[in-house]
């Protein structure tokens, strides 16, 4: 059974893992990330649902709304292009608000199990947000060779023509390379130092005063979700562009 966190927690920087199947570590992070994956899927099954009836729902207009704003951010970025992308990096920036905010619930790391915490905020899990940065490295590089092929794409990269060119393309590689590194460790350090300090907070003074802190980490997810996804629309686009 489940219980309850009396006492002021351990914090740990990694997931820990609830069960083991085989090699595989089952972690709360994991369990947390299939929670919200499943709530997804089913708000977009019912967005869905609602799109095809007569009669819609205010439900349907709130998430109308929302694609909207969302479709109109990237308009200004991908251009013409925004309709192939949208829906990958709407997806992005859905998910990963969903996980930040899905952090912030109460219970979520005052549960138990086997005095493990039985949920962990997915984006404050590294393997987590270095998953999400190399989704979006691929998906930058893959584009890129599909619209400038794969010998103009590459030529950014490895130019011999002349020494300023071969030196800025080893910058350039360097430079690519480290979008893993900063998407992966920008959004893990933000969403877990967010975690501990609420987690502090409520350890030390009265629950209403840490309302604030509550309101300011669920400002900090949406503009962390904003970030990651309105970075990788902006990489994509300077892949995918012949100047």
């Amino acid at each position: 059974m489940p219980e309850i966190l009396t006492k002021m927690p351990e914090i740990s920087i990694k997931a820990e893992p609830l069960f083991k199947i085989g090699s595989f570590a089952f972690t709360n992070s994991l369990f947390t990330s299939l929670i919200v994956f499943f709530l997804f899927l089913l708000l977009g099954l019912i967005y869905n649902k609602e799109a095809r009836l007569k009669k819609k729902s205010q439900f349907y207009y709130l998430i109308n709304f929302i694609l909207k704003t969302i479709y109109q951010l990237f308009e200004s970025i991908l251009k013409e292009k925004t309709m192939i992308f949208f829906p990958i990096f709407a997806g992005f920036f859905l998910y990963i608000l969903l996980n930040n905010w899905f952090g912030l619930l109460p219970g979520i790391g005052s549960l138990l199990f086997h005095h493990l915490p039985i949920f962990r905020g997915n984006n404050a899990d590294l393997n987590a947000t270095i998953s999400l940065a190399l989704i979006a490295f691929v998906l930058i590089q893959l584009n890129g060779m599909k619209y400038l092929g794969v010998k103009g794409y590459l030529k950014k990269f490895f130019n011999i023509s002349n020494p300023i060119n071969f030196f800025v393309g080893i910058l350039e590689t360097i430079s690519e390379f480290s979008k893993i590194i900063s998407f992966s460790f920008r959004l893990f350090g933000n969403i877990f130092a967010g975690e501990v300090l609420i987690t502090i907070m409520a350890f030390l003074i009265p629950v209403l005063v840490t309302f604030p802190f509550l309101l300011l980490e669920v400002f900090v997810g949406l503009i962390q979700a904003l970030v990651f996804s309105m970075l990788s629309a902006v990489f994509l686009s300077m892949a995918i562009s012949h100047h």
